[in-house]
């Protein structure tokens, strides 16, 4: 009795894996393992090895002293006032990107939800910025601002508006506005397509009941089309704070975090101090907590607007 007890076990359990999984499912498990093995390895690795790193104090110049300290990488980022600089103009950029595309595609959502000709062109139009490339954007840009023969300056000087060409990114006060006014021209079309579609969401019905309640154009945008977009804002304001939060390419074409410290923001900082200082244990550190910081600004987001939908 008891072996023919022991044989039953596995039968039953097979049984109910059968029940729980039928073929279709097994099926797709089995198809999509490969790829789940494959993409666990490619992103969970370089994530746990980062984190494994970061509690070493290792530095290719010193490839035989690797000493295990724990979070003593983190505390010497927390006790460094470089990185409180660096986190304080990373977050100046993070808000006037965010701000500025929230805005500006609002805008561009409002137009595009209008009925005009030509309204499909624009719109197919507005996605080229998106559809750059983040290296071609970057020196695009770099020749935008050329204090030599750059387009501003072109422009600028045929206006009367400047009497000479200048340095643009050469001016500390304007090197983190400028820099951040190439990642808005980019990332514009994609929040307007959300916020747009957002929009499209609104019942009609809504706009006509307001209509007869005699509400004009901006009390209809302020009562009923600003309240609804509540999804797209929080779509657009997470989005774009994580991009502008961890973003490396611009400053990497345009300034390379100057002029002097001006544009040295976490990425950058990452940057250097992995690939130039060649201290990959502080380097992966910074990148941790980086990625803390774009998680906890996501989930305080998330939080806040989650609250009001």
């Amino acid at each position: 009795m008891t072996g023919f007890a022991e044989e039953a076990r596995p039968q039953e359990f097979r049984a109910r894996l059968a029940r729980l999984f039928n073929y279709e499912e097994r099926s797709a498990v089995l198809f999509l393992m490969p790829l789940v093995i494959v993409l666990g390895g490619v992103a969970l690795f370089p994530i746990g090895y980062a984190l494994y790193l970061s509690l070493f104090r290792l530095k290719l110049t010193r490839p035989g002293n690797v000493p295990f300290v724990g979070f003593d990488n983190y505390l010497l980022l927390l006790e460094d006032s470089g990185f409180w600089a660096a986190a304080g103009r990373t977050a100046y950029f993070a808000v006037v990107v965010v701000v500025a595309t929230t805005v500006l595609a609002l805008l561009v959502a409002l137009l595009l939800n209008e009925t005009f000709r030509g309204r499909r062109l624009v719109a197919a139009l507005l996605l080229v910025p998106w559809a750059v490339p983040s290296v071609a954007n970057g020196l695009m840009w770099k020749w935008i601002y050329n204090p030599d023969y750059g387009a501003l300056n072109g422009a600028l000087l045929q206006f009367g508006l400047i009497d000479r060409y200048t340095v643009w990114l050469g001016d500390p006060g304007k090197t983190l506005l400028l820099i951040a006014n190439a990642l808005v021209w980019k990332e514009v079309p994609l929040a307007a397509i959300l916020l747009l579609v957002t929009m499209k969401a609104v019942p009609a019905d809504l706009y006509r009941a307001a209509k007869v309640d005699g509400a004009n154009v901006w009390q209809r945008f302020l009562h009923v089309t600003l309240p609804t977009l509540r999804p797209g804002f929080l779509l657009v304001i997470v989005f774009v704070s994580m991009i502008a939060v961890r973003q490396f390419d611009l400053f990497y074409l345009l300034t390379e975090g100057g002029p002097g410290d001006a544009s040295t923001v976490a990425a950058w900082q990452v940057y250097v101090e992995s690939f130039r200082n060649l201290s990959f244990g502080t380097g992966s550190a910074l990148a941790y907590l980086l990625a803390m910081a774009v998680f906890a600004l996501s989930w305080i987001v998330i939080r806040t607007f989650g609250r009001r939908l």
